[in-house]
């Protein structure tokens, strides 16, 4: 879909799939156009067609790699966990989560040396928003 006038597009697909006791839903994905770039910025997957979306992936300097995706594990509709490659060299850097299930992340994890293993860990224990203990792995 060609982006219009300077405002973000989308772009759906749908495809069947057949769920437990052969009930039929629709898978879909939604890709969307924020930067007028032609590239696409992000895209959203609802993979059981249950209409909440399980999962975004997202390209957040526009390079057309993917630099976030965050997932949906308990289909509330809420992200429960992130993974980031915030330097951008296709590594997985940093892994946020929601622990408890109140919609903040509240747990992450840390590959500070870029080998691709998490380094340090950290958790918002009392809800505050800022995270209260950190370890080395």
């Amino acid at each position: 879909m060609q982006q219009s006038s300077g405002h973000p597009t989308t772009t759906a697909t749908s495809q069947s799939i057949t769920q437990p006791a052969n009930t039929e839903a629709t898978a879909q994905t939604l890709a969307v156009h924020m930067s007028g770039d032609g590239l696409v910025d992000a895209v959203a997957v609802d993979s059981d067609g249950d209409g909440v979306m399980d999962a975004i992936a997202m390209d957040i300097d526009g390079d057309g790699i993917v630099d976030a995706v965050a997932v949906d594990t308990d289909g509330d509709g809420v992200m429960d966990a992130i993974a980031m490659d915030i330097d951008g060299d296709g590594i997985v850097d940093a892994v946020a989560v929601d622990i408890d299930g109140d919609g903040v992340m509240d747990g992450i994890a840390m590959d500070l040396d870029g080998d691709g293993v998490m380094d340090v860990a950290g958790i918002d224990i009392d809800g505050d928003g800022a995270i209260d203990v950190v370890n080395s792995i």
